[in-house]
């Protein structure tokens, strides 16, 4: 079967289209065969093996796993012996997990993984793309206890893990105030954003309201920066370890001292199922909708995974894998 490899670190290049073989379900294992996948930060993270300590889990000195994509949608093509949850034909999607695996014509994974029945308002490529950014957001907004009367920030409002948060926000009684640049400023408005700051034309840091929760959905900003935006009692979060990995230190430091809070939106890899079960009933009660950007063929990752390294992408962006072309613009296999 085609796949994308990578066996060292690295830019979008490392990456090559070759021929691997096909996986086989064990007892408890399905056999899916992948329709669409996505490029997201995690993806890219791995890629380049940064930060390094995610290099414990990937490989130290080159890629654990040589083919990545955590996110898909697909068909379940065979079922383990002991597979009782899914039949072949089965449309199925979610996360793959620890594993990736997703940059491929087929990928087997354990019939308790976080895959779900495709939610019955989604094709195929939107069915991509609805699980990775929202299962952060949701990891954010539970961490931060936003429920309904709260008023939250959200800065970056219009990629994958932003526009899920205004969504999932909304969908908990929040009030939503969301930071993006200008060409986006309506389509998180048709998220459900309450308010929409332009940060091109207003610093969104020195805004005169205060708020219970500031989501930093970039990792672009910082606790020092948005600390007069937090009512005394409230909560700063980020998805990225901030600078010098300030934002783990400060979620010790402002935990000992009390008052405003700053932390680090960690996922609990132990309830991504439970997450993903529970996503999919939101999206089908259409609470939330995937945003999609761009969509590439499989052949032409490389390209998909510059523009991702921009970091100025809008949803998310996918992957087409069933059908898709071999051409020069992921390098082949010798």
């Amino acid at each position: 079967m085609r796949a994308i490899v990578h066996d060292r670190y690295g830019p979008p290049e490392v990456l090559r289209l070759a021929e691997v073989p096909r996986p086989s379900p064990k007892a408890n294992e399905v056999l899916i065969r992948v329709v669409a996948t996505t490029v997201n930060r995690t993806d890219c993270g791995f890629r380049l093996g940064e930060p390094w300590i995610a290099r414990f889990w990937s490989g130290l000195m080159r890629p654990r796993l040589p083919i990545l994509g955590n996110e898909l949608s697909g068909v379940v093509e065979e079922v383990g012996a002991d597979v009782k949850t899914f039949r072949a034909g089965d449309q199925v999607c979610g996360l793959t997990g620890a594993t990736f695996g997703a940059y491929a014509e087929y990928v087997c994974l354990p019939a308790d993984a976080a895959i779900v029945p495709k939610p019955t308002n989604l094709g195929m490529e939107e069915a991509a793309g609805a699980w990775d950014g929202p299962w952060l957001a949701l990891t954010c907004l539970r961490k931060a206890a936003v429920g309904s009367g709260q008023h939250i920030l959200i800065y970056g409002a219009s990629g994958s893990i932003g526009g899920s948060a205004v969504q999932l926000a909304k969908h908990l009684g929040a009030h939503v105030t969301a930071v993006c640049n200008t060409k986006n400023l309506d389509l998180v408005r048709s998220l459900g954003a309450d308010e929409v700051v332009d940060y091109t034309r207003t610093d969104f840091t020195r805004l005169d309201r205060t708020f219970d929760v500031v989501l930093d959905a970039v990792g672009k900003s910082t606790f020092g920066a948005c600390r007069r935006l937090l009512k005394p009692d409230g909560r700063y979060l980020s998805t990225d370890l901030g600078p010098w990995w300030q934002n783990p230190l400060l979620q010790i430091w402002t935990g000992i001292v009390g008052g405003q809070q700053a932390g680090l939106a960690i996922p609990d890899a132990k309830r991504v199922r439970q997450d993903v079960q529970l996503l999919r009933e939101i999206i089908e009660g259409k609470g939330l909708r995937p945003v999609i950007d761009r969509t590439y063929p499989l052949a032409e990752i490389v390209l998909a995974h510059r523009y991702v390294d921009t970091e100025q992408k809008t949803g998310s962006v996918v992957i087409l894998v069933a059908g898709s072309a071999v051409t020069e613009a992921a390098g082949t296999s010798p």
